[in-house]
């Protein structure tokens, strides 16, 4: 029997997995909203949540990291500030406001590692992102000189790391809701070297890229399987199903970021449509598709359920 890592590199490969690989995620928020009512979802399917366990053993409020209540400093002096446990943080402090800052600006000492939002929203945490968008649109030296000081560091993070996952991950969110925030030619020239050099140092380390990036990306996805992305994990809702067909079907393989937008108000019969609309889309026999959910605390509980029972379904959509 495939094990579930040979079906996902047979899948990101087109080499005819068994199935389609699924997942799911549920934010801390939604458990701490849903609590045993969200437990007994999962016992009921383990293939996406893994071994049953007992509910007393499950902390429905646990919330590390980015998700943790309240405000921190990371390495690189860019202020956190988060007022809703279990949802995500934001930048609220940007260590260089002015520009001229970054001719004498040093990135951290070694050990950060490439967390999300590594490039683009590194220089948008450091400057603000106003200021970042006016540094690109008036292209000052400071602008090359800041996206060096980042990329020579996340090459040295990732030459210092051992034993790569097979499929590493990387994270960094390129577009906005409709378009990308700067144009595809200023992506290429200043940001697309510093996504190859990376991938192809992770290519040369033994592992496969996968990479997540939120936003509308439809007018570089090809740069991005230029750059050597073997997985790449867009959203739906801001591409739009036709747009990921034509740049991604039978050229990358797509873990699909299934319309967590509607999810809060739509009906189960709505999200069965939907993930049989978008497995026939960008699903073959040959591969090329996974397909994951990620779950808010407004998502309602019969939804979850049904986003769980159509993921199983068509998972085995073109296993004959």
């Amino acid at each position: 029997m495939t094990t579930p890592r040979d079906n996902r590199i047979k899948a990101m490969q087109f080499q005819s997995p068994e199935s389609i690989p699924i997942s799911i995620w549920l934010l801390p928020a939604a458990w701490m909203t849903h609590r045993e009512a969200a437990h007994e979802i999962a016992l009921r399917h383990p293939d996406l949540f893994g071994p049953p366990r007992d509910a007393a053993t499950v902390d429905f409020d646990a919330a590390g990291g980015t998700y943790a209540e309240g405000e921190y400093v990371d390495a690189w002096g860019c202020g956190w500030k988060n007022i809703a446990r279990g949802c995500d943080a934001q930048v609220v402090a940007h260590p260089l406001p002015e520009r001229a800052m970054v001719n004498a600006f040093a990135p951290p000492s070694p050990g950060d590692g490439i967390p999300h939002g590594f490039l683009f929203l590194r220089l948008t945490f450091l400057r603000g992102y106003e200021e970042m968008m006016i540094d690109f649109a008036e292209e000052p030296p400071e602008l090359q000189r800041l996206i060096d000081i980042i990329s020579a560091y996340n090459l040295s993070e990732l030459e210092r790391m051992e034993n790569l996952s097979e499929i590493h991950y990387f994270g960094d969110d390129l577009g906005a809701q409709t378009a990308l925030p700067i144009s595809p030619a200023t992506w290429r020239k200043y940001l697309k070297p510093c996504y190859k050099k990376l991938y192809d140092l992770c290519h040369r380390k033994g592992s496969y890229v996968f990479m997540h990036t939120d936003g509308h990306i439809l007018p570089i996805i090809g740069d991005l399987i230029d750059c050597g992305v073997n997985v790449i994990n867009p959203q739906i809702r801001a591409n739009g199903l036709a747009g990921l067909i034509a740049e991604c079907r039978g050229k990358v393989c797509v873990s699909l970021d299934l319309d967590r937008q509607m999810f809060p108000f739509c009906t189960p019969a709505d999200i069965d449509a939907h993930v049989r609309e978008v497995t026939e889309g960008l699903g073959s026999p040959q591969g090329g598709l996974w397909l994951q959910a990620e779950v808010g605390p407004d998502v309602p509980l019969e939804n979850v359920e049904a986003i769980c029972r159509a993921l199983e379904r068509y998972r085995y959509y073109f296993s004959g």
